[in-house]
């Protein structure tokens, strides 16, 4: 048995733009072709429909263009969700648009020390019976102990890198209880270990897959959704008896994004 995503949250990208520059692949000098970012956000939302996931959506703010990005809004267990501490103040509007809408859902909200920085499931995803967390760009460890305290569950901590692998989601990918996609690239020595020793069968990836942003990927079931897959990646997924979908985002990876970015997961049922 595993958790099946159940549902997600998105946000329309009616107000995206690239308009600051707060990671390496952003640049205000080439901005996302708006029209096509908005096709290819409804391609992704129509896709993880047609896989029977149920899209909730988040009104957008017109003074919040990386609202989009919906997996960095917070960590959500059971019916308590912990909103992000954004580490960058072009951001920090987010954080009360997202608590309401949490509110109003009668979710009971857990805040961090204003003082810790964590970017939500940007930087914690779910492994099996832990929680995998990343740290040093965006989120601070003690975020992690903090985490940890409130939904009494195992956090373990990898420390990232390399800076165009500023969050967790964008290097490192839970599949299944076995699978997992990572970059070594994006990891010390120790965090590459840790990996190795919680997952029964990691998968590496490339440099040039994880520039095309195959870790931020999303899996529903048995199928991987993913911006592209080469043809060495689609073979080994394969052999573990994943399918991949291409849902193409390049007007977001331009600010750093795929199609994890774009997906909060809200926890549901459990499927085989």
């Amino acid at each position: 048995m595993r958790a099946s995503p159940g549902k997600v949250l998105m946000c329309p990208p009616t107000s995206y733009s690239i308009r600051y520059e707060i990671n390496p692949w952003m640049s205000v000098k080439n901005q996302a072709d708006r029209p096509l970012a908005v096709r290819q956000w409804k391609n992704l939302k129509g896709a993880l429909e047609r896989r029977k996931v149920r899209v909730e959506l988040i009104r957008p703010s017109p003074r919040q263009p990386d609202m989009v990005f919906t997996a960095n809004a917070g960590f959500i267990n059971g019916r308590v969700f912990i909103p992000s501490n954004f580490r960058y103040p072009q951001r920090q509007g987010e954080r009360e648009l997202f608590i309401n809408y949490f509110k109003r859902k009668k979710y009971r909200v857990v805040a961090l020390e204003p003082s810790l920085r964590f970017e939500g499931e940007g930087d914690m995803l779910s492994f099996r019976d832990v929680l995998i967390g990343g740290w040093h760009y965006r989120s601070d460890i003690q975020s992690h102990e903090a985490v940890s305290g409130f939904l009494n569950r195992r956090v373990v901590s990898l420390e990232l890198a390399n800076p165009h692998f500023y969050h967790l989601d964008t290097c490192f990918a839970p599949l299944d209880d076995r699978h997992a996609l990572y970059f070594p690239g994006a990891f010390d020595p120790r965090g590459e270990k840790l990996i190795r020793e919680f997952v029964p069968s990691p998968i590496p990836v490339t440099s040039p897959e994880a520039f095309a942003m195959c870790c931020n990927a999303f899996t529903v079931g048995r199928v991987v959704f993913m911006h592209r897959a080469t043809a060495r990646l689609q073979r080994i997924l394969s052999q573990a008896r994943f399918e991949v979908e291409e849902v193409s985002t390049s007007e977001f990876i331009k600010a750093g994004g795929s199609v994890k970015c774009m997906v909060l997961k809200i926890p549901g049922t459990r499927e085989g």
